[in-house]
C-alpha cells in the first residue's frame, strides 16, 4: 500500500473563488477596471484577493479552515466586501463561469510576468480564456497519499462538476450545455483529468522532465481537474463551475472534502476505490457538461459496476450514503445534504436558462433577457447588492 503516514490527514478545506467584474450601467465586462480597484480591495482582504489572467476577472481564497462554517464565514466575508468596494467603482459581482452575453475578443490581459508568458505561449487560445471557476484545497499531508487519493479520486470529478454547473451562455447564445466552461478550458495543454501515478516519486518526475525541457516552470502550470497543489500540501478540485449561490459552494466543498476521507478509510481498512480508466470517466465528465444533474430519459451518468446509465440524483443519493460517516465526523451533514435542494431547484444554468426563457415569453428582447439573467446572478452572488431595473 503506497504512503507511509499512520496519522490521518488533516482534511482541512480551502476554497478559491473567480469572479467577473461588471459595469453596474451595461452589465457587461468592465474591460479595464481602475487600478485602484485591487489596492483598495487587498487593503480589506489582504492576499485573500488577487487578479486573474483576464482584467475583468477577480480571485478570493480563504485561509486554511478546519470546518464548513469557518469556510462559510470567509466565503461570505470575502464576496460582501469584493461587492462593497466594487460599488465604489461602479461595478458589480457576478459568480458563474461564463458571462452571458460578453465577447471575448475585446477583452484584455492582466500585466504581469506569468500572466504576459501564457498569453505569448498560447495565444488565441487563451485569449478565448474568458471563463472563472472554483478550487477547493483538501489538506493531505503525505505526499503519497495525495497521489494514491487523486488516482482514486478521479472518479468523482463529473459527480462534482454536475453539482455546479452555471455556464450555459457563450457570447449571447445558448450553448445547450449546462458547463460551456470546460469546452473553452480544455483547449489548453495540460487540461482534463489527472494522469494516475504509483508514487510521488514518480509523478515528481514527470512534471521535472517538463520543467527541464523548459516547457512549464513549475507544477502550477498543470492545469488538471484534480491536482496535487505546487504551494501547499492539498489536493485541488478544479473542475467545479464557480457557483453562484454561496451555499452551493460550500456544499460541494463539504462533499469533496468527505469524499476524500471516505477513501482514506477505505485504505484503512485494506480497500480502495477502483480505478476506472480515463476514457470512461472523460465519459461522465461529457455528460455532466452536457446535462448537468438535470433529470430526463437521456441524462444521468454512467454507473461503470452496472454498465448504464443511472439518474443523477440516484447517484448522488449513493454518494451521500456513503460518506455519511464523514460529513458526521466533519458535522457537515446538512451541508452535504443541501445537494438534494441543488438537484430540486437546479443548479445556476438551469435557472438561468428559466430566466432567460420568461424573459422572452414575456416580450423581452434576447439582449434583454440576457441583461435579466445579469441582474439575477449579480443578486445572488451577494444577496442585497443587485441592481434596480
Amino acid at each position: 500500500m503506497v504512503g507511509s503516514s499512520a496519522q490521518e490527514p488533516g482534511f482541512s478545506i480551502g476554497i478559491e473563488e473567480e469572479f467577473w467584474l461588471v459595469d453596474r450601467q451595461s452589465r457587461d465586462l468592465a474591460k479595464d477596471p481602475p487600478a485602484d480597484f485591487l489596492k483598495d480591495a487587498k487593503s480589506k482582504l489582504g492576499d485573500q484577493v488577487s487578479s486573474e489572467f483576464m482584467r475583468c476577472q477577480i480571485e478570493t481564497g480563504s485561509t486554511v479552515c478546519n470546518s464548513a462554517a469557518e469556510a462559510r464565514q470567509q466565503l461570505v466575508h470575502m464576496r460582501s466586501t469584493l461587492s462593497e468596494v466594487a460599488a465604489k467603482y461602479d461595478m458589480a459581482l457576478l459568480a458563474a463561469s461564463t458571462h452571458p452575453f460578453a465577447q471575448w475578443d475585446s477583452q484584455k490581459h492582466t500585466d504581469g510576468e506569468r500572466y504576459n508568458t501564457i498569453a505569448r505561449d498560447l495565444r488565441t487560445v487563451v485569449d478565448r480564456l474568458l471563463i472563472c471557476g472554483m478550487h477547493v484545497h483538501i489538506g493531505i499531508e503525505d505526499d503519497d497519499l495525495r497521489i494514491e487519493l487523486m488516482a482514486q479520486a478521479s472518479y468523482f470529478l463529473p459527480h462534482l462538476l454536475a453539482l455546479t454547473t452555471s455556464s450555459p451562455f457563450w457570447r449571447g447564445r445558448d450553448t445547450g450545455l449546462q458547463t460551456f466552461r470546460l469546452s473553452v478550458f480544455d483547449n489548453l495543454p495540460r487540461t482534463g483529468l489527472p494522469e494516475v501515478f504509483g508514487s510521488w516519486a514518480e509523478y515528481r518526475r514527470h512534471v521535472d522532465m517538463l520543467i527541464q525541457a523548459g516547457v512549464i516552470e513549475d507544477g502550477t502550470k498543470l492545469w488538471w481537474d484534480l491536482r496535487p497543489s505546487d504551494r501547499w500540501p492539498t489536493l485541488e478540485m478544479r473542475i467545479a463551475d464557480v457557483c453562484t449561490d454561496l451555499e452551493d459552494a460550500i456544499c460541494v466543498a463539504s462533499i469533496t472534502r468527505c469524499v476524500m476521507r471516505m477513501l482514506y478509510r477505505l485504505r484503512r481498512n485494506n480497500q480502495r476505490w477502483r480505478i476506472y480508466s480515463n476514457m470512461l470517466v472523460r465519459e461522465n465528465r461529457w455528460r455532466a457538461c452536457r446535462y448537468g444533474s438535470d433529470a430526463g430519459d437521456k441524462t444521468g451518468l454512467i454507473d461503470f459496476g452496472r454498465g448504464e446509465i443511472v439518474p443523477y440524483a440516484d447517484l448522488l443519493e449513493e454518494i451521500l450514503e456513503l460518506i455519511r460517516p464523514d460529513a458526521e465526523h466533519f458535522g457537515c451533514v446538512a451541508e452535504v445534504e443541501h445537494a438534494r435542494e441543488i438537484i430540486h431547484r437546479g443548479t445556476s444554468a438551469r435557472r438561468q436558462r428559466e430566466i432567460y426563457t420568461a424573459a422572452i415569453e414575456q416580450g423581452a428582447t434576447p439582449h434583454d433577457a440576457l441583461l435579466a439573467v445579469a441582474d439575477r446572478l449579480i443578486e445572488r452572488t451577494v444577496p442585497g447588492s443587485g441592481i434596480a431595473s
